[in-house]
Parts: C-alpha cells; structure tokens; sequence
C-alpha cells in the first residue's frame, strides 16, 4: 500500500512538472533569449577626438585596460599614442593640449577615442585627483605611449 502511494506521489510530481514544461513552452519569454543585455554606449567611432582615422598597429593584436591617476597640477609631459586608446574620465578633470588642433577639457562621465601618433600634453586642471580608464587596441612589439624621455 505504501509503494502504490509513492508510485502515485511520484507519477503526479512528473505530470505537474511535464504541465509546467508545457505551460512555459507556450508562454512569451519575459526575457528574449537572442538579444544582447541592454548598453549604455559610451562611444562609437572609426576616428579619434581630432578626426584622424583609426588605424591599428601591425603585428598581434594586444588590448591594454589601465586607469591613470593624477595628482591636482599634474602634467603627462608631451607624448603620443602608437595604439588606438579609448578613455573614461572617472574622476576630476584632464585638460589637454593639442598644439595647433588647439586644447580640450575632459571631465567625469566624459568618453573620448584619444588623438593617434600626435603629440599632445595632458594636465590635471581640477582641485582633485583626475582618474581615467584608458583601453589600448594595441599590438605585440608597439609601445601603446611614447614619451619624450
């Protein structure tokens, strides 16, 4: 008698499974299972902030994720990118100097695809620390910065 309870326990569990199988085959999908998670685009571009071309360096590709943090006052000295670079500002505000393509000032939430084999000079102009997220689209062999030093 016990058996034919269990047995019986057992076949109701599997049909209400099976039901619910059935159930949410045909039920809408609260979440579509192709789509890709909502973005929050910060940028999408094919040039840099001075209009130049992207262009990647030859040889296997290398991504490089870094934040730079710099101190109220703080200068990166003049240098250039041989990578494509896409920056964050994080934090503070960056104010950077272009030369004769003239100066432009980054603060928090700001997105910006760095200026590529162009010498530029960026200085901290704000009261705090100025932290950006910079992401290289390097190669293997390339310095992603070289400076005057």
């Amino acid at each position: 008698m016990r058996m034919r309870r269990l047995i019986g326990a057992y076949r109701r569990a599997l049909g209400a499974v099976v039901l619910c199988g059935v159930i949410g085959l045909a039920a809408p999908s609260a979440v579509a299972r192709d789509s890709y998670p909502p973005l929050e685009v910060l940028i999408s571009s094919s040039e840099t902030i001075l209009g130049q071309p992207i262009a990647y360096p030859e040889g296997p590709a290398k991504l490089t994720a870094a934040i730079v943090t710099m101190q109220p006052g703080q200068s990166t000295g003049p240098h250039i990118h041989n990578a494509p670079l896409f920056g964050y500002m994080l934090e503070g505000e960056l104010t950077v100097n272009y030369g004769v393509d003239g100066t432009r000032t980054y603060r928090q939430g700001d997105s910006l695809i760095e200026a590529f084999q162009t010498v530029h000079d960026g200085t901290n102009t704000g009261a705090g620390l100025a932290r950006v997220l910079v992401v290289f689209a390097g190669a293997e062999g390339t310095k992603n910065t070289v400076t005057g030093d």
